[in-house]
């Protein structure tokens, strides 16, 4: 343990033991600058969530905290692996909303005809991000419904009121599309 320990840690090693006023103290004296690290490595919009992500674990943490290191230095680690975890998730999404539009496309391709592609495309571009990639997983790619639930990390009953709604709102387009043509009121 550090022999000569700083207020922050002092308070550290007191939060550890259960006081909640040692543990409140030590959020105010490092939420600054908590925020400012996870607003310089992820973004100013996440900051906020990111910050409370950092205390979250820090709470969780506090038994294992030995006081090797100052408690600011422990805390912004922390936060460090936080706004880490997060990038890695915004990368994860990216890639795989990439993947899935390119598959969507593709596939779009292989057995329509050339005029309808663009169409259905932007249909299910339109579709909100959950039930679009509910749908994709499921109709486009060819998941099960268990499979598209572990991507989504969610329940599959969750991924089939995703894809019904998916469908409602495809069809709904399909027909607000299809009596725009004809210069008919929706049926």
């Amino acid at each position: 343990m550090v022999s000569d320990v700083d207020a922050l840690t002092r308070m550290a090693l007191r939060a550890r033991t259960g006081d909640g006023d040692a543990l409140e103290s030590l959020v105010d004296g490092t939420y600054e600058h908590v925020w400012c690290l996870c607003a310089s490595l992820v973004d100013r919009e996440s900051a906020d969530d990111l910050a409370q992500d950092t205390y979250l674990r820090v709470v969780r943490a506090l038994a294992q905290f030995r006081a090797d290191a100052s408690a600011r230095t422990w805390l912004l680690a922390i936060a460090r692996r936080a706004c880490m975890d997060e990038l890695r998730r915004r990368s994860r999404r990216r890639r795989r909303d990439q993947a899935i539009q390119m598959t969507t496309v593709g596939r779009a391709r292989v057995g329509a005809d050339a005029s309808v592609v663009p169409v259905v495309a932007d249909m299910v571009d339109r579709l909100e991000p959950g039930r679009r990639l509910a749908f994709v997983l499921t109709q486009v790619i060819g998941l099960t419904y268990d499979e598209a639930a572990e991507v989504c990390e969610c329940p599959p009953g969750t991924i089939r009121s995703r894809v019904a709604r998916a469908r409602e709102d495809l069809l709904g387009m399909s027909r607000g599309r299809t009596s725009m043509d004809r210069s008919a009121p929706p049926a």
